[in-house]
């Protein structure tokens, strides 16, 4: 009896091989998931970890040497009645379910129209007596991105950066090349005398008959000038998001700097320094003087502090605004939210145009330092 039965376990032995044999043979995407499957099974994961539905907002108009002293009370009230008209229409697009992204293109339309904000309408004046404009938007959930440079009949230069990050596979377009793509894409066009502002003009005239533009007291090119605020104004416009589905967005646009000369171009278009969104840590949108940001990578550094050194959003603010572009003489601010719905508006000089509004519907408009 004892040689059939070890017959027996021997052939179910090699039984047993030959079936994991062809386990181990066969084609490996019969035995494992699909690469896009886990993919699209670590996407929803990621979102769904801190997707409350909630959504917030927040939106700059510029930071400088904002005072109390130099503001009439109509002129307050104006920029106070725009900067809400602003925020309500990115607040309405989140609260019915929009994307941050649309969200932040359609508030900051509002601020490029009015002649109230550098940016747009509003645009300083180059040294040739001309209006360039910079803008650039960025998609936290894919960190796709878009941006445009020294513009000169782009009605809204923040439509061409999105343009520009939806229809085209590159991240930023400038001069020529830009007004062309934007032709070409059914973009509203128009002329350059449409940018003209007379108080724009004014300030522009009054940089060039005392210089104030070309020295202070360090020797380094002064960055700006306007008659309202004596000198220190950064009109920037930017805007952060955080929609119903736990995606971030920024966006910034900009005329740039009174008499600035050839083709110079800021940190609003550049992708980390004026503008920065990513789902795992923050949006950011920046304004102030333009080189010192691009030189300190401000709105990326506060997301790399977050995600590096697991600080909150309002330390990493902090810390690159008030320490690191401090130190290296820069100044301005910048505006940002956490993928929390957290949000900041942290700055170093004596104010800067904000808004914020939660789900709630809560408004906060600010423009004064205290």
């Amino acid at each position: 009896m004892k040689k059939p039965i070890h017959i027996l376990v021997i052939t179910l032995l090699l039984f047993s091989c030959k079936e994991k044999g062809k386990l181990i043979d066969s084609n490996p995407q019969e035995n494992y998931p699909d690469k896009s499957e886990i993919e699209k099974t670590h996407h929803i994961t990621s979102l769904n970890k801190e997707n409350t539905n909630g959504f917030s907002i927040i939106i700059h108009g510029g930071a400088g040497t904002i005072l109390r002293k130099n503001m009439s009370s109509e002129k307050e009230a104006a920029y106070k009645a725009t900067l809400e008209e602003a925020i309500r229409v990115g607040y309405n697009i989140l609260k019915n379910g929009g994307s941050s992204l649309d969200a932040v293109q359609k508030t900051i339309n509002v601020m490029e129209d009015s002649p109230l904000f550098n940016a747009g309408k509003g645009a300083v004046f180059t040294n040739a007596g001309t209006n360039e404009h910079d803008a650039s938007i960025m998609d936290g959930k894919t960190l796709n991105a878009g941006a445009s440079a020294g513009t000169t009949i782009v009605k809204n230069p923040i439509n061409l950066a999105r343009t520009v990050m939806d229809r085209s596979p590159h991240v930023m377009l400038s001069g020529n090349g830009a007004n062309s793509f934007a032709k070409e894409q059914g973009l509203q066009i128009v002329e350059p005398d449409y940018f003209y502002t007379e108080k724009r003009y004014k300030s522009l005239e009054k940089i060039k008959e005392t210089e104030t533009s070309q020295l202070d007291h360090d020797n380094k090119v002064a960055a700006f000038y306007d008659e309202d605020i004596k000198n220190s104004k950064f009109g920037t416009v930017g805007c952060a998001a955080l929609d119903k589905n736990g995606n971030l967005a920024a966006g910034t646009s900009t005329g740039g700097m009174t008499n600035k000369r050839w083709g110079r171009i800021g940190d609003s278009p550049i992708i980390g320094a004026g503008t920065y969104a990513n789902n795992n840590t923050c949006a950011v949108s920046s304004t102030g003087w333009g080189e010192y940001f691009i030189r300190a990578m401000v709105a990326h550094d506060i997301s790399a502090l977050m995600a590096y050194k697991n600080v909150s959003l309002q330390e990493a603010a902090k810390d690159v605004i008030q320490n690191k572009l401090s130190n290296l003489g820069g100044t301005g601010g910048v505006v940002a939210i956490d993928k929390n719905g957290n949000m900041v508006a942290e700055f170093n000089t004596a104010g800067m145009y904000r808004a914020t509004m939660n789900a709630k519907g809560e408004l906060a408009i600010g423009i004064y330092k205290d």
